[in-house]
């Protein structure tokens, strides 16, 4: 059995981004040009203004979608700033995108990728 060894990720980022659904395929796709891989698209439901219009005023639930991806932190602007015009976020309602920074991670890299680092 070969031996497992733990290749813990320092200066990375989770940027997570909550959008529209429909939306996570065309993100997605961006990302993999920049060659950021291993997304993480789930659903969601949350409320918002907008969503305050309905019946009566009573709020109504909508479907989001959330793509959560690791960066490299001396990327995090650039692809911040990518994800940002790809998604629309300049328009109301279309979502948000954030960055939280991560003290410790861990996934398999390819022992070629790491002998690069």
């Amino acid at each position: 059995m070969a031996k497992r060894r733990l290749t813990n990720l320092i200066d990375v980022s989770l940027m997570t981004c909550v959008i529209q659904k429909g939306m996570a395929e065309t993100i997605n796709k961006s990302l993999l040009e920049l060659g950021i891989q291993g997304a993480t698209v789930h659903m969601g439901v949350g409320t918002g203004v907008r969503e305050r219009m309905g019946l009566l005023g009573v709020a109504v639930d909508v479907e989001r979608e959330i793509i959560s991806f690791m960066v490299p932190n001396d990327q995090v602007e650039r692809i911040f700033e990518r994800v940002f015009i790809i998604g629309r976020l300049d328009t109301p309602g279309m979502g948000y995108l954030y960055v939280t920074p991560l003290v410790q991670a861990a996934t398999y890299i390819p022992p070629n990728l790491a002998a690069q680092a």
